[in-house]
């Protein structure tokens, strides 16, 4: 593997890496990689294998198979050394609620062997960074969790890693607050940082600049988000505003040249051959069944049709 100034141009190298247990293969072969000051999203249904591959390069679970390196580190001869290099945000954030903002920044500050002046400089940016000025003595149990979240951040990236996991980081937080904690992370990744994110939010996995579906514990698509749609969005996509219940959903699934239909926010989907040819026939089928007031156009395919479309496809 190459290096640029001293760094490895690819953060992650991943080849057949796998992971069994007994019964089951929850990681299978899968290969890829990260490349330096990339946000690389990982996507996939609960169970498909994000956490297990998380893990392991995280030199947490020892691979069954293949082969990984993480900032040019093989995971599986020297995990402990990974550790000290990446830092790891996760969906429950990690943090001691009955110590307080600074002591939080303290105690993993500690963990990671900063000292003295490096540790308060370290201390000072993660406060300016997250907003956090003058919340250094509330209890991490009474933030938002918003506030929480950012606090969370800055614990994980107090040692300056090169490189971030981050496990379904927004889960649970409000949008204003998804949106502020990814501007952190645009940052984040301008300045170097490679960031690798699992992500159940369609619109957060637009703004990576490459992503990893896996399925079943294998990976079944990857690219940039432009490249996705093209490539694996078979047919087209119109947006139906209607109703959003079952027996409405069940109608879309029943309509002439639809091949199949599933919520979208307080609309729902439907996958057709031909907009020109089967959007009208679909209006027409669900007036006949005695719906009214709703709506139906055309709309370009999402991450979220791009993905059902996959699991379909895998089935």
């Amino acid at each position: 593997m190459s290096k640029t100034n001293g760094s490895y141009e690819k953060s992650i190298v991943v080849d057949g890496l796998t992971k069994k247990f007994v019964g089951f293969t929850a990681v299978d072969g899968i290969s890829f990689d990260v490349r330096r000051g990339e946000i690389f999203g990982f996507l996939g249904p609960n169970g498909s294998g994000k956490s297990t591959t998380i893990r392991m390069l995280c030199g947490i679970l020892e691979p069954s198979g293949g082969n990984a390196s993480v900032l040019g580190i093989d995971v599986a001869a020297h995990p402990e050394e990974i550790k000290q290099r990446i830092g790891y945000m996760s969906q429950k954030f990690s943090l001691y609620d009955d110590l307080t903002v600074i002591e939080n920044l303290d105690f993993y500050g500690g963990i990671y062997g900063l000292k003295n002046d490096h540790l308060a400089g370290r201390k000072d940016f993660v406060l300016e960074m997250a907003g956090l000025k003058g919340r250094e003595h509330e209890l991490a149990a009474n933030l938002s969790t918003g506030w929480k979240q950012r606090l969370a951040l800055g614990c994980a990236i107090i040692h300056e890693p090169e490189m971030v996991f981050l496990d379904e980081p927004t889960g649970g937080v409000d949008p204003v607050s998804r949106r502020n904690f990814w501007e952190m992370l645009y940052h984040m990744a301008e300045t170097g940082t490679t960031l690798f994110v699992t992500t159940h939010y369609m619109d957060e996995a637009e703004h990576c600049h490459r992503l990893g579906f896996i399925y079943q514990g294998k990976m079944i698509a990857l690219g940039t988000p432009d490249q996705l749609k093209q490539q694996h969005m078979r047919g087209e996509v119109i947006e139906i505003a209607i109703d959003t219940s079952q027996e409405a959903l069940r109608a879309v699934v029943g309509a002439p040249g639809v091949d199949e239909a599933y919520f979208y926010g307080a609309t729902i989907h439907a996958k057709v051959g031909s907009v020109k040819r089967d959007m009208p026939a679909v209006g027409k089928h669900l007036k006949s069944l005695g719906f009214k007031g709703f709506s139906v156009q055309s709309v370009q395919p999402s991450l979220e049709d791009v993905f059902v479309n996959l699991i379909q496809d895998t089935r």
